[in-house]
């Protein structure tokens, strides 16, 4: 397994610890939280428990961690990766990093690039040769910043 172990973050008065995603977190604002990157929809508690179970079956292959601040208990950012396995580069495998977004009340703390650190450093652990990610081009700078170049447009067709 790679290293998703859970780690503290100290902030202003505030300590975040950073960790995978637990079934209970919907009750911690999890999907208010999703919501402030994109439409969510209404899950109800039982989707969100098949779902949660679902994504858990595949392992390490698909991970959401997030930060939670630890004294409310709350959501304060999450980001997922899943690991894509190619024929490519002697079977190699690449990380795909999705749904990262932190709480507009713990913004500038840090928190998002703590997570794409810590899903790369899963990619990294399990043997992944690249981590890549689709972004706005306003969030362009802020992923340089973590360490990611641009290399090339992004494609998509929605059904």
């Amino acid at each position: 397994m790679a290293d998703a172990s859970s780690s503290d973050i100290t902030g202003e008065k505030q300590t975040f610890k950073i960790r995978r995603l637990e079934i209970t977190d919907k009750r911690n604002g999890y999907m208010e939280l999703l919501s402030q990157l994109t439409v969510t929809g209404s899950v109800t508690d039982d989707e969100f428990d098949q779902r949660f179970k679902e994504i858990t079956s595949y392992g390490d292959d698909h991970l959401i961690c997030v930060i939670e601040e630890e004294s409310s208990g709350k959501i304060a950012a999450t980001g997922s990766v899943m690991i894509e396995k190619k024929f490519l580069r002697n079977c190699g495998k690449v990380g795909h990093v999705e749904d990262v977004v932190v709480d507009t009340e713990f913004r500038g703390k840090r928190l998002g690039k703590r997570v794409v650190e810590f899903l790369t450093d899963h990619c990294r652990g399990m043997g992944c040769y690249k981590v890549i990610l689709d972004c706005g081009v306003e969030k362009k700078e802020f992923y340089e910043k973590c360490g990611l170049v641009n290399k090339g447009i992004q494609m998509s067709k929605y059904f």
